[in-house]
């Protein structure tokens, strides 16, 4: 199994000075953590980013689309022509995909295009309420690994306990069992450091605490 230690330093990104601090933090933080075993273990977690939508500020006819699928962009770079507007990108993103109907009338509700900022990429876990939640802090160190890459463990922290439960309605049951709430756990990581990452794989987490 490849050494997280090892194939971190091993990155041309820690040579910034940032970068040295936040991989000795995460790794230090791991290997303590680990030494005193304990962990909460989360299978269903994903890779996901926010998708941006592209749409025209007005109605128009659709007459070219200057991308697709799996483009890399820039800002400002011209991504389609509705009528006389030029869409262009506002982020340095991904396409992930592309309503390529010229012809077709699409207004501002309507997504011609769609995409997503690797930066913004987190693992998003999601845990019940009697697994161990009460355990995990923001900050934690966290080991996983994604099922596309087997035998490879990676690292990052926990970022975010969501403060509600994914399903917040009051719900009502003549069952005498009480409903056990999910909540959502979101880790951070260095995406320059895993590229190889694509929105929606499928990932497995241990979150480690005192």
């Amino acid at each position: 199994m490849e050494n997280p230690k090892q194939s971190i330093f091993a990155k041309p990104w820690v040579q910034s000075s940032t970068g040295i601090i936040m991989v000795i933090l995460i790794v230090s933080g791991i290997l303590f953590y680990k030494s005193i075993s304990s962990y909460i273990s989360i299978e269903d977690s994903t890779v996901s980013s926010p998708i941006i939508s592209v749409s025209p500020e007005s109605q128009g006819i659709l007459d070219e689309i200057y991308v697709k699928e799996g483009d890399n962009v820039v800002i400002d770079q011209p991504l389609a022509r509705i009528g006389s507007e030029i869409l262009k990108s506002k982020i340095n993103g991904i396409i992930i995909y592309t309503d390529n109907t010229p012809g077709q009338v699409f207004n501002s509700s309507q997504a011609v295009i769609k995409m997503i900022d690797p930066k913004e990429s987190r693992i998003i876990a999601t845990i019940k309420e009697d697994a161990g939640l009460s355990k995990i802090s923001i900050g934690n160190p966290v080991l996983f690994t994604l099922d596309a890459f087997p035998g490879k463990e990676y690292t990052g922290i926990v970022e975010e306990i969501s403060s509600t439960s994914k399903d917040s309605s009051v719900v009502f049951s003549i069952s005498d069992k009480r409903v056990v709430k999910e909540f959502i756990v979101k880790v951070k990581y260095d995406v320059s450091l895993y590229k190889e990452f694509k929105n929606g794989m499928s990932v497995k987490i241990k979150v480690y605490y005192k």
